[in-house]
């Protein structure tokens, strides 16, 4: 049996108690907060045998704890991991990582020193659509990648960041592109890999007491062909969509294919043959035994076990804020940026980044909690 602690009592603190909740084989046994107070408050509302503590490590040796999830705010997601896994926790933590690649280093080499593992959460991976979609792109089924399109747009409104910890660099480490866009920049590493270069742009277009971005534009090169990115936080749609455009087919992510045949003068005429055959090789592929933070959640505790490779890891982490780091870069320079990002490059730092990025507006107003710990998830996400 595995003891499970809960670092944080917010809403993202409730996805994942249900999640570890419906895994046999663990047991949360205790949630830290600031304070006693909302700790207690979950516990209670999720019917838990478990204590509220206000101190991790104190948490960690009366409940003999060996799993810690760290759902705390950006800024304190490196210290508090690496505090667990130096006395010896595999380690999950809510998404960013960290907020710059040195702190996943550091991470990364903690967890390597103590013999434990470390995930990040990146539970889009384990839904059946982006399952599928890489396996169709990997597979090539729909034949060689063309040129590629994805939007995360979501909407944010007046109040979101009076949260105290929100809208500010030190803090959140950065606006949509950290905090809500790095789920489909995450999707984009999963199905496609690393690109080799990016063009970026950051502004913020709607959002006063935040000094960070609201809205970013990215061109990403993967030398075969380019990815245009959109993040936005002023969507009412919350329109959120992948787009791949294939040699034999183009299709969406949520699901939608089309294909096309060439008229005698290159005109184009549907071709629903094709398009039943993909269709066919879509709907045969398996489905998920489990999906979101519960597939996430029991792939973690199973490669404890050793039972399976663990499918999100801390490099897979590292990745998408180098990738987001080089955004920021490229906006600030106003230049294309190149991946890996170089050894020395002030954007690998968080004492660079603070130095180097712009502050939209200044944070004048702050509140330590919401009325509410209700979360909506645009387009599933």
């Amino acid at each position: 049996m595995h003891n499970v602690g809960i670092v944080g009592a917010g809403a993202i603190a409730r996805i994942q108690v249900d999640a570890f909740s419906s895994i046999s084989g663990c047991c949360v046994k205790g949630v830290c907060g600031r304070t006693l107070e909302k700790p207690a408050r979950l516990i209670a509302e999720k019917g838990l045998d478990a204590r509220p503590y206000s101190l991790m490590e104190q948490m960690i040796e009366e409940e003999h704890l060996d799993v810690i999830s760290i759902c705390l705010p950006p800024s304190l997601h490196a210290e508090y991991s690496i505090r667990a896994m130096r006395m010896g926790c595999h380690v999950v933590c809510e998404k960013p990582m960290a907020a710059s690649i040195d702190q996943c280093d550091a991470m990364i080499d903690v967890a390597s020193e103590n013999g434990v593992l470390l995930s990040v959460i990146s539970q889009n991976r384990f839904t059946a659509q982006y399952s599928r979609a890489r396996e169709m792109l990997r597979s090539g089924s729909a034949g060689r990648i063309l040129a590629s399109e994805i939007t995360s747009r979501w909407w944010r409104g007046e109040h979101y960041y009076d949260l105290w910890w929100r809208g500010t660099w030190e803090k959140e480490s950065g606006g949509c592109l950290m905090s809500q866009s790095i789920h489909h920049l995450d999707l984009m590493l999963f199905l496609l890999g690393m690109p080799k270069s990016v063009d970026g742009r950051v502004m913020n277009l709607a959002h006063g007491n935040s000094e960070c971005e609201d809205h970013a534009y990215a061109l990403f090169d993967y030398g075969d062909f380019p990815l245009l990115f959109t993040s936005s936080l002023v969507d009412h749609g919350a329109g959120q969509r992948m787009h791949f455009d294939c040699e034999k087919a183009s299709f969406d992510i949520p699901w939608k294919v089309y294909c096309s045949k060439a008229l005698g003068n290159g005109f184009p005429k549907d071709d629903e043959d094709g398009r039943k055959a993909f269709e066919s090789r879509w709907n045969a592929l398996p489905p998920l035994e489990r999906e979101g933070h519960a597939g996430q959640l029991s792939n973690f505790i199973r490669a404890i076990d050793g039972k399976e490779p663990l499918s999100v890891t801390g490099e897979d982490g590292r990745r998408v804020i180098e990738v987001i780091m080089g955004i920021y870069e490229s906006s600030v320079g106003g230049r294309r940026v190149f991946f890996p990002l170089a050894k020395d490059d002030p954007f690998r730092f968080k004492e660079g980044i603070l130095a180097a990025m712009p502050h939209f507006n200044e944070k004048t107003s702050n509140v330590d909690g919401f009325d509410t710990d209700e979360i909506s998830l645009a387009g599933g996400i």
